[in-house]
C-alpha cells in the first residue's frame, strides 16, 4: 500500500510537470484577445490587476493578463492596487496596496514566495500530494500542509491562518498553526501561538477584495460547467477564459474554496488523467463530477459531447457557485 502511495505520489509530480495541454481553438474569443501559449500558465502567472501594479519598476496593467508571468528573481510591487497571480493549480496568491513580493521558485512541485512589504491573502483550495508551497516573512517560511486560506504580513511581520494548516519554520523552532491561529515576528524566534478574530479579519480590504476574486471565479467555472464553448483548458487545472480574459480553475474532483464557493471538477485529458484512475475511455473532453465525492470510473457525471468547442454540456446538479 505505502509502495503504491509513494508510486502515485510520483506520478502526481510527472503529471504536473508535463501538464500542457494544448486544446486551443479560437471561435470563442473577443475583443481581439487570444489563448495564450499553455507554456506561460505556471507559478507567477499573472490573473488579474487593480489599480497601481508594476513588475521591477515596470507598469502592468490588465492587457498583460494571459501573456505576463514572473519568472524566479523577478518581483511584482502594488501602489494603490491590488494584482492576483496564480501559483500550483487552485492557488491564488492575492497582495494588497503598498505590497511586494518576489518569486524565488517557480517549479510546480515547488514554488516559494517571499513577501518583502505589505499583506498577502493566499488562497488553496487545492493542495496536489507532491508539491511544495512556501511563503517566507524575513528569515521565517510558512509551507502548506493543508488547502485553506492563509494571511501573510511583511508590516508588522506574521502568519495567520483563516482556514486550514500552516508549518512556520523559523531559524531555531518549528511550529504547526491551524484555524484562527497567528505567529507574530515581532516576539522573536520563539514562535509563540496566539489567537486572533476571525470575523475582525473578514473586514479587512484585502480579504473583501480575494473574496470577491474568489466568487467570480466560481462563477466562471459555472459557466464552463454549464457550455464548454471558447473555453480553452491550458494548463494543469487551468483554463482559459476569454470573455473575463483571466485564467478560470477547474480541480480534479468538486470542491468548495475557503470562502465557501462551489468549484466543479472533473477530468481534463492530461491534467489529472491517471493520476485518479486513468481515462477509463473517455477520448475527446473530460468527465464532469456532478457530485463532491467522484471516483473518476463509476461517480455521477456527465461528459462535454466532442469535447471543448464541440456540442453543449448537459450539466446535472446545481451550479458550481453558490455558499455552503
Amino acid at each position: 500500500m505505502k509502495t503504491s502511495f509513494k508510486s502515485s505520489l510520483k506520478l502526481a509530480g510527472a503529471l504536473l510537470a508535463s501538464a500542457t495541454l494544448t486544446l486551443a481553438q479560437t471561435s470563442g474569443y473577443n475583443n481581439n484577445q487570444t489563448a495564450p501559449s499553455p507554456e506561460s500558465v505556471r507559478p507567477g502567472s499573472l490573473n488579474y490587476v487593480e489599480g497601481q501594479v508594476s513588475s521591477n519598476g515596470q507598469p502592468i496593467d490588465l492587457h498583460e493578463v494571459g501573456h505576463f508571468a514572473l519568472r524566479a528573481g523577478q518581483s511584482l510591487e502594488t501602489g494603490n492596487g491590488y494584482a492576483e497571480v496564480l501559483l500550483t493549480p487552485g492557488a491564488f496568491l492575492r497582495i494588497g496596496p503598498n505590497s511586494e513580493f518576489r518569486m524565488t521558485s517557480v517549479g510546480l512541485a515547488d514554488t516559494r514566495i517571499n513577501l518583502g512589504r505589505g499583506n498577502a491573502l493566499l488562497e488553496a483550495d487545492q493542495v496536489i500530494p507532491g508539491t511544495h508551497l512556501e511563503v517566507t516573512v524575513g528569515n521565517t517560511s510558512g509551507d502548506l500542509l493543508k488547502k485553506g486560506l492563509y494571511e501573510f504580513s511583511a508590516n508588522p511581520q506574521d502568519f495567520r491562518v483563516l482556514d486550514g494548516k500552516l508549518e512556520v519554520v523559523g531559524l531555531t523552532k518549528t511550529r504547526d498553526i491551524g484555524k484562527g491561529d497567528q505567529i507574530a515576528l515581532a516576539n522573536g524566534d520563539n514562535l509563540k501561538k496566539v489567537s486572533f478574530d476571525l470575523n475582525q479579519a473578514k473586514t479587512d480590504p484585502l480579504y473583501v477584495w480575494s473574496e470577491a476574486r474568489s466568487r467570480d471565479e466560481a462563477a466562471r467555472n459555472q459557466l464552463v460547467a454549464q457550455n464548454s464553448a471558447g473555453y480553452v483548458p491550458v494548463g494543469a487545472g487551468w483554463f482559459w477564459d476569454p470573455y473575463a480574459g483571466y485564467y478560470g480553475f477547474w480541480p480534479s474532483a468538486y470542491l468548495y474554496s475557503p470562502f465557501g464557493f462551489g468549484f466543479y471538477g472533473g477530468y481534463y485529458p492530461g491534467f489529472y488523467a491517471g493520476y485518479y484512475g486513468g481515462f477509463h475511455g473517455y477520448r475527446g473532453g473530460f468527465l464532469h463530477a456532478s457530485a463532491p465525492h467522484f471516483d473518476g470510473v463509476h461517480g455521477n457525471g456527465v461528459g462535454f459531447h466532442g469535447g471543448f468547442g464541440g456540442g453543449g454540456f448537459h450539466a446535472a446538479g446545481g451550479g458550481g457557485g453558490g455558499r455552503r
